[in-house]
């Protein structure tokens, strides 16, 4: 199975340069899931749309660095880079410093991730361990695991264990 997934890179999608870049000592050894807890995004114009905002919001209201996600998953499929891999991210308060956060885009509480956003998470996750930047006995996570939150949302975190089904 092919381990290469296509990712939207932040010059495609016109992301800010990021204030400064922090990067892992290593391979990260955990995978956060998250939701961005806003609507659903299917289509390029309206993901980016989205990505910015959430750019924007993340440095200006929550003064990160850049955007908090590693990766970003709209729900037809597309994957978009964020800080992307080997840069310590800012999704997790205390868990930043071995993880990669991935975000399904969209509110995760009652709507379902769509079958593809959840195939491009794998294939993701393949690339990433076979890349070198996931460790191969990564534990997956939601959010939730690691702070007092309701992300990913009730229906995504109840198809993590679909995630991990390494083929």
């Amino acid at each position: 199975m092919d381990e290469k997934v296509t990712v939207v890179s932040r010059l495609q999608w016109e992301a800010v340069a990021p204030r400064c870049r922090a990067t892992l000592k290593g391979s990260a050894q955990r995978v956060v899931i998250h939701h961005t807890a806003l609507k659903n995004c299917n289509g390029f114009r309206e993901c980016v749309e989205q990505l910015v905002n959430i750019q924007t919001m993340h440095m200006t209201e929550r003064d990160f660095d850049d955007i908090g996600y590693n990766f970003l998953v709209g729900g037809d499929g597309t994957v978009y880079e964020g800080r992307g891999w080997g840069v310590i991210g800012a999704h997790s308060k205390g868990n930043n410093h071995d993880s990669v956060g991935i975000a399904l885009m969209g509110n995760f509480n009652n709507d379902t991730p769509s079958p593809e956003a959840m195939s491009s998470v794998k294939q993701l996750l393949r690339s990433g361990v076979s890349g070198g930047f996931l460790h191969p006995e990564f534990t997956l996570l939601g959010h939730r695991d690691l702070a007092n939150t309701e992300c990913p949302g009730r229906k995504l975190y109840a198809a993590l264990p679909r995630l991990m089904h390494r083929t």
